[in-house]
């Protein structure tokens, strides 16, 4: 049995997700083929757009936090995916060789009422530069209990 259960999801427990450094081309890369604007392509357009240099996309942000939070909790868990979200934002740009930690908080738990097998957890994603927060977002994930 994995290592996580629903009953390891406690509200107010926080998982560090480690720190990821933005690689430039990486970066790039993923904007040329999910998010394509010319702020996240192209120098110049980063120097001449409101956030003065190359951006990164808002999404490859998203994907970086999703990472970390497979590698260092849904690996290790009773993962059965995810009904969906509440909230994402990008409260301040992401920029090449920004390093970033990754944090998810536990903010509810309860268990299906219609499937006594599996928690409900509503959890907190957060991504930060120093104090600065440049990604957050809020979602539920279901987790299979280990005594149904």
């Amino acid at each position: 049995m994995p290592e996580l259960a629903f009953e390891d999801f406690t509200p107010g427990r926080v998982f560090d997700l480690g720190t990821i450094t933005i690689d430039a081309d990486e970066m790039v890369e993923f904007a040329r083929r999910f998010d394509p604007q010319p702020f996240h392509l192209d120098e110049q357009a980063g120097k001449e757009s409101i956030f003065g240099q190359l951006a990164a996309s808002g999404w490859f942000t998203s994907s970086l936090w999703m990472r970390a939070y497979v590698d260092h909790v849904l690996s290790r868990a009773t993962a059965l995916g995810s009904p969906g979200g509440e909230e994402i934002s990008w409260p301040a740009p992401v920029f090449a060789g920004d390093e970033l930690a990754a944090s998810l908080e536990i903010l509810e738990a309860r268990r299906s009422r219609s499937r006594p097998e599996m928690g409900l957890v509503k959890l907190g994603a957060r991504m930060h530069r120093g104090e600065t927060v440049v990604y957050r977002a809020t979602f539920t994930g279901m987790f299979g209990v280990r005594e149904p």
